[in-house]
């Protein structure tokens, strides 16, 4: 199955057709730039490049301001994520608890490296300041859900799991 949300979409019907949406109904409010950017961020997973361009110019302001909301928050992305995030938290009880090992593990069988997502769409590895779980180091999030004394021995479960509930659906 294709993976939908890799094509580019202004050059999708319905995708661009949401992003137009979400433009008109928020172009005349203050902060603007910002709601625009949250919705499309929220409805179509990411906002690249042209699609910066694109609300620029919708919104009548310079691609440069879209593009410093866009990289300064690290909530919005520029590419396409997987259906599924697994983030690997870096903080100082992480990483002396191990992270770093349980991130290798990751590349290993997922062949991917933090900030990228697998061929198929489906996971996104991400890395992450401190989630305020130090006391269950080290800790990774996955999707939403926080999980913590991971071992490098025990993350191929991880990646089961969310495979077998795919297959599942």
């Amino acid at each position: 199955m294709e993976n939908t949300n890799t094509r580019n979409p202004l050059e999708n019907p319905q995708q661009k057709r949401i992003i137009d949406e979400i433009i008109a109904q928020n172009a005349h409010k203050d902060g603007a730039t910002m709601v625009v950017l949250n919705q499309v961020q929220q409805e179509i997973g990411f906002i690249s490049k042209p699609m910066q361009a694109y609300i620029a110019q919708a919104l009548g302001v310079p691609v440069s301001k879209v593009h410093g909301v866009v990289s300064f928050y690290s909530f919005f992305t520029t590419e396409p994520r997987g259906k599924h995030t697994i983030k690997f938290c870096l903080g100082t009880a992480c990483y002396v608890g191990g992270i770093d090992q349980i991130i290798e593990k990751a590349k290993q069988l997922l062949g991917i490296e933090p900030g990228n997502t697998t061929p198929d769409g489906l996971i996104t590895l991400e890395v992450c300041r401190c989630v305020g779980a130090c006391s269950q180091a080290p800790v990774i999030v996955v999707d939403e859900n926080i999980k913590g004394k991971v071992q490098p021995n025990k993350f191929p479960r991880v990646i089961q799991e969310i495979q077998a509930n795919e297959a599942a659906h």
